[in-house]
């Protein structure tokens, strides 16, 4: 009886206010999802769809916002029927971007739920779930931005484009949208432009080549990358092989017939041809811009360049191979020091003949337009200085612990046949003293003063590096360069400062890099030490009257290559001369790099005044005997001349009588509290 009342009191207690706020809650929440999933349903099967996106030119502008290219999409967009493109792309395309095409409802669900389970475990971004529908949807409807609000409007446009269209309609838009590369838009253009024959008639092998360009058009390019476009179509056969839409006996064919790419059409003459590659190789590249949306996206891309020093650079390397050999090449790349900026680009002698950019060509050796590095290491390494003297006449070299032998010799076979200086070693491109140097100082400390320079070609630790002998692109030398030229500061080369979508929405700001490399003092050293190349005696004498203002640099030549690198404070220049396929050059065609160098950094420089390179701490000017290396007296065998030194490495000792040398104590002036040699520089300075 006792348990049955208990039973009744329990049956009979009353229900919490908590209680009924969750019921009510769960009555709520379940409603709120049956309207949105009616919601969603109703505008999947009534909601128009929107009118497709316009095609709007990008434009790339210089630095003074005049128009250096305008990238046009859609003016090569023939259209075809399904019926009349190649069977074999259609399963080629299907095979390699989405096989269940025709058992989805626009998203691919299960595919998808393979590709965040890849993505998890390797914890990146390495598998697409993008369908046919759903790239066709970003195509015609969407911007490229990578989040998931754009993700979702896509799988929404995906299912309503399944609701409107038939799958064989959806795949022949797909085939008429996509972009192959080169501003062909559709498997029509694209197969007119790389076959020059219609899509219909497109082989096995032919058809597996341009499936495989549209998930990266540059990159997948057979003009551009050819190794990547062979391996890409060696991708996308094996592709249609595990889906069974072809045989291996098949595949084999196909993946040795070897396909005759035709050659692009010849553009018209635009400016900075090679710098605009370069921009939207970067753009794409680096900061992540899809390649559709460069073309047709309607953004406004601000770079470096300036057009009027363009047009100077275009002139002098024009100049410069008048005359010569129609296959000599040569490449310019002039870049500001201040602030990494690239102002001109020059990557060939016609970019309509040929679209190869030499400025980054990384199989020509540097020969003596290295040699700054190695001194620059060697002064900061207190191995030499200024005053330092070796012997230029013929010489053996013992490294590798006496294993090996080095046997370097200068240009022509012409030595001094006596001690000599830096300065003249410089000035007269002194193998044996470059030699030397490298050897007291040690390889390993040169290729560390490279890196911090910006050069990332490799190098060995070996003598003959000294002579330039590891190749490094022009663009390398020029940057590294402008390390001497900026008072030791590197900064990251920069060739795009702004780029704004079609509403005027900033996408992305550049912001210079800035690292101090080196000392100030002894980027001056390096530099002052380096102006000895343009006078009496030195390997550009011959251009040292065309340039009217404070300038340094080097030459450099080997038996295929001719370089003259060099700068002002305001501008840095490389400058190549060679053959594309390495044979040699003369010397006379050698001698065409320095008035190249010369002519375009006068004319560029033309509307700015004359500016001398800032003396910084840490330098001490000495007046020397070059005889002797030491402090010049009336007792020296030779005429004194000022020489530039780091704080603490100028000699302390004068000539004495009969070649004897007499140590010198700095004397104190009681008024100022200074060094005579303080006193000095600073009457070097004024």
């Amino acid at each position: 009886m006792d348990r049955q009342a208990a039973g009744n009191r329990k049956k009979s207690r009353p229900v919490s206010g908590w209680s009924k706020l969750r019921r009510r809650i769960g009555w709520m929440t379940l409603l709120s999802l049956i309207a949105l999933a009616a919601a969603g349903f109703l505008l999947l099967k009534y909601a128009p769809l929107p009118a497709g996106a316009t095609m709007q030119s990008t434009r790339i502008l210089d630095a003074n916002g005049q128009t250096i290219a305008s990238l046009k999409g859609g003016v090569n967009r023939p259209t075809a029927k399904l019926a009349d493109i190649s069977p074999w792309l259609v399963k080629a395309t299907l095979a390699v971007e989405d096989r269940r095409f025709y058992e989805h409802a626009g998203v691919d669900w299960r595919g998808l739920a393979r590709a965040a389970w890849v993505d998890l475990r390797h914890m990146s971004k390495e598998q697409g779930a993008s369908t046919l529908t759903q790239q066709l949807a970003r195509n015609l409807y969407l911007s490229h931005e990578r989040t998931w609000t754009r993700k979702l409007k896509e799988a929404w446009y995906a299912g309503r484009l399944e609701q409107s269209f038939t799958k064989d309609e959806i795949l022949e838009l797909y085939l008429n949208q996509i972009y192959y590369g080169h501003g062909a838009y559709g498997a029509e253009a694209a197969s007119r432009l790389y076959f020059n024959k219609p899509a219909k008639e497109l082989t096995i092998a032919e058809s597996a080549l341009l499936a495989g360009i549209p998930k990266g058009p540059r990159y997948y390019s057979p003009h551009l990358n050819p190794k990547s476009s062979r391996a890409r179509q060696r991708k996308v056969l094996q592709s249609l092989l595990e889906t069974g839409q072809i045989t291996k006996l098949q595949a084999d064919r196909a993946a040795r017939e070897n396909v005759a790419v035709r050659a692009l059409p010849e553009e018209e003459e635009r400016a900075a041809p090679y710098f605009a590659e370069y921009v939207k190789k970067i753009a794409v590249e680096r900061l992540g811009i899809d390649e559709r949306l460069m073309n047709e996206g309607g953004l406004t891309i601000r770079t470096t360049l300036d057009l009027r020093m363009q047009q100077m650079a275009e002139a002098a390397v024009k100049k410069g191979l008048t005359g010569a050999n129609e296959e000599l090449q040569a490449a310019l790349i002039a870049v500001d020091p201040r602030n990494g900026y690239i102002k001109a680009m020059v990557g060939g002698r016609s970019f309509r003949a040929n679209q190869y950019n030499r400025v980054f060509t990384n199989t020509r050796q540097p020969g003596s337009s290295f040699k700054p590095i190695v001194y620059a290491a060697a002064l900061e390494n207190r191995t030499i200085t200024a005053a330092t003297r070796f012997r230029s006449e013929p010489t053996l070299f013992y490294f590798d612990h006496g294993r090996q032998i080095y046997r370097p010799g200068n240009y022509s076979g012409r030595y001094a046949h006596a001690d000599i200086g830096l300065r003249q070693a410089i000035s007269a491109s002194d193998n044996i003293y470059a030699v030397h140097t490298i050897v007291q100082t040690g390889p390993e400390a040169v290729i560390s003063m490279a890196r911090k320079l910006g050069i990332a070609s490799p190098l060995k630790a070996v003598p003959s590096l000294a002579l330039g002998t590891f190749p490094i692109s022009p663009f390398e030398m020029a940057y590294a360069f402008s390390v001497f030229a900026g008072g030791g500061e590197r900064v990251e080369p920069i060739a795009i400062t702004l780029v704004q979508d079609r509403r005027g929405k900033v996408l992305y700001e550049s912001h210079p890099q800035r690292t101090q490399a080196i000392e100030p003092a002894l980027a001056y050293v390096t530099t002052h030490l380096l102006k000895s190349v343009f006078e009496r005696g030195g390997t550009a004498r011959r251009v040292a009257n065309m340039i009217k203002r404070p300038v340094a640099g080097k030459s450099g030549t080997t038996d295929s290559d001719a370089w003259f690198v060099g700068y002002t404070p305001e501008l840095t220049t490389a400058v190549w001369l060679g053959y594309d396929r390495g044979r040699p050059i003369t010397s006379g065609e050698a001698h065409r790099a320095a008035p190249i160098f010369a002519q375009y950094t006068e004319a560029a420089l033309s509307g700015t005044a004359p500016k001398g390179f800032p003396v910084p701490e840490g330098v001490v000017h000495a007046y020397i005997d070059p005889a002797t290396g030491l402090l010049a007296s009336p007792a020296c065998p030779g005429e004194g001349a000022v020489e530039v030194f780091l704080e603490g490495t100028e000699p302390l000792r004068s000539c004495g009588p009969l070649g004897s040398a007499i140590e010198v104590k700095p004397n104190r002036d009681e008024q100022s509290g200074r060094s005579w040699w303080r006193k000095l520089r600073g009457w070097w300075r004024s």
